[in-house]
Parts: structure tokens; C-alpha cells; sequence
């Protein structure tokens, strides 16, 4: 659950700026701030990400500190409300990336808020266990995926990238989430006009519902079926979400985090309903928090309902997903 940025915010999502300060304030500033970061057990390169965001300064003039001579740097905000906000980021330890706004993911740029959890860089290695499946069994290039706790959308857009030619579902019980979601599906090219690029016309299919619940229906009782289903379910267990970094406890969603007593509840659900939803060889890909992956193979074995049941790890070597076919 660590909450480093990734170092280069998408200017895509910036907003236009309107206002200036000097080189020399702004960088007297910097220096400051980062002295405020370290002394609160911040990473003092967050400042850095925080002004390539809301500035016009690129990274390297941020790390060479070349622009402490520029007469003018542009800003998305007065220099005093920049500076007020990154007083929320000391004080009331809110995630910097819910005080710019945006977080980069894979490829894409996101908009988040704390409506959404904060797409962690572990969550990417998800897509890279689909393409690897997919390279085993070809149909999952063409088939239906869905993404359940969609959140930000970022493993839906993952998806959508990796199989341009597969149908992409995101199911999320928040309405906020939800339109959060949508939002970035049109920022990254999907779901729009189909005018403003090659992705625009390709659809992502968004559903609001408890997990499988938008597909079910009593008009159909046969459900709709898919090749893959993936999922970052909330895997925590109720009684560790105080004790986790200030910056998730306060602010991320708890929806997003709460897995229970011993944290399995969801994954539990997962684990019962996909059988009825998969093809046949259909693929459930999950990631789980550190130390759950040989009791959730343990749970898969034991429903008889998988085969192929793998654990995967992380880049730190950390046993973080696990994928199983239907049989």
C-alpha cells in the first residue's frame, strides 16, 4: 500500500495555467518544502511531482533546479494556494496524488480522487499475467474480460490495451468510482466521439453493481460468460486498516480496503460465483495482500470448480496474485 508517485505526471491532465511566480520564490520554496517533507517522514521527491503538476517546469529543471533563474514560471494555481495545498499533504497527510489530481499507471494517466484507491504499481504486473495467459490460449485475445472493483478503471484500460480486439466490462458498486472510471476511459481514448484517436470508436462497458450482480438477470437466467474475469478485490482485514499509513487510513476509501475479519470475504465470493460466469478454460486472475496466497489456493482446490491453480509473485518476490482456469 505504499504511496510513491511515479515521477512523471501526464500533462495531459493538467489544467491550463493562469498565474506566475518567480523562479527565485518558487524555488526558495522547493528547498523548504522539502525540508518540511523529510521532517514528516515524506519523500522529499514528491515535492518535485507535485510541482511538475501544477506547473510548467519539467522534471530535469525540477532536479537540476535550472529554473531558480527563470523570471517567470507558470503555475495552475496561485503560488499561495499551491502552497496551502501542500500544507494538506504535511498536515492532514493526504496522498499527494489526490492533491494534483492525477496518477500515472502503465501508460496511462488517471484521474483519481478519494473516491478511487490509488492505483499501486504492483496492480500493473495483473495485465502482464493476462498477456502471458493470453499467449497459452488465444481466445482470451477476442473473447470478454470483466474487471470487478473497477475503481479508477485502470485494470479495465489494461485490459483494453493488451486486447484491442476483446470485449471489456468494469463493474463497480460506487456510482462515484464508477463515473471516475468512465472519466478516464475518455481522458486515455476510449468510450468517445470517435474523433479524437485510434481507441475512441472501442467501447468499455461500464456497469454499476456488486460484483457479478449486473449480470444477473431474471429476463435471462443464462448469465453472460466470460473468457477472463480480474479483480483487486478489498483484501485487508478490518482490524489492520487503523494501523496502515496515514495517508490510506484517513483518506482512501474503506470500500475499497475492508476484506473482513481475515480479509478473504471478497475473494471468498470471487472464488464461489466465477465458475458460473467462465468459459469453459475461462481464466480468474486476483491480486491479495502478502501471506493470503496458500490459503486462497488452498480455497480454490477445495471448491472444485478450478484447475491449473497458480500463485504469481510481485517484483519484491511477495506471492501477490493468484490465477486458476474453470474446468
Amino acid at each position: 500500500m505504499g504511496q510513491d508517485p511515479h515521477p512523471s505526471p501526464n500533462s495531459s491532465l493538467n489544467p491550463s495555467y493562469s498565474y506566475q511566480v518567480s523562479g527565485s520564490d518558487l524555488w526558495h520554496w522547493q528547498q523548504q518544502a522539502k525540508k518540511e517533507a523529510i521532517a514528516h517522514h515524506i519523500a522529499p521527491t514528491e515535492v518535485d511531482w507535485f510541482l511538475q503538476a501544477l506547473s510548467d517546469l519539467e522534471r530535469l529543471a525540477l532536479r537540476l533546479e535550472s529554473f531558480k533563474t527563470r523570471s517567470v514560471i507558470l503555475l495552475a494555481l496561485s503560488f499561495e494556494a499551491l502552497q496551502s495545498r501542500w500544507q494538506q499533504r504535511i498536515e492532514g497527510r493526504l496522498p499527494v496524488q489526490y492533491l494534483v489530481g492525477q496518477t500515472s499507471w502503465r501508460q496511462f494517466a488517471l484521474t483519481v480522487s478519494p473516491a478511487v484507491l490509488i492505483p499501486r504499481p504492483e496492480t500493473e504486473l495483473l495485465i502482464d499475467l493476462a498477456i502471458a495467459a493470453a499467449e497459452d490460449n488465444p481466445t482470451l485475445c477476442t473473447g470478454r474480460w470483466v474487471d470487478l472493483g473497477t475503481g479508477s478503471g485502470a485494470i479495465a484500460l489494461g485490459l483494453a490495451d493488451a486486447f484491442p480486439n476483446a470485449e471489456i466490462h468494469a463493474v463497480d458498486c460506487s456510482q462515484e468510482a464508477l463515473a471516475i472510471a468512465q472519466q478516464n476511459a475518455q481522458l486515455n481514448g476510449w468510450n468517445g466521439d470517435g474523433n479524437s484517436d485510434q481507441h475512441s470508436a472501442k467501447q468499455i462497458h461500464f456497469h454499476h453493481g456488486h460484483w457479478f450482480s449486473p449480470f444477473q438477470t431474471t429476463v435471462d437466467p443464462q448469465p453472460l460468460k466470460f473468457n477472463g474475469i480480474v479483480s483487486n478485490p478489498p483484501y485487508i482485514p478490518s482490524a489492520l486498516i487503523p494501523d496502515l499509513q496515514p495517508e490510506v487510513t484517513r483518506h482512501e476509501p474503506h470500500l475499497a480496503l475492508d476484506g473482513g475479519n481475515d480479509g478473504l470475504d471478497c475473494i471468498r465470493h470471487l472464488i464461489a460465483m466465477a465458475p458460473h460466469y467462465l468459459v469453459s478454460n475461462g481464466l480468474l486472475l486476483i491480486e491479495l495482500m502478502a501471506g493470503q496466497a496458500d490459503t486462497v489456493v488452498t480455497m480454490l482446490e477445495q471448491s472444485n470448480g478450478y484447475h491449473r491453480i497458480q500463485r504469481h509473485t510481485d517484483l519484491a518476490g511477495i506471492h501477490r496474485f493468484v490465477s486458476a482456469y474453470r474446468g
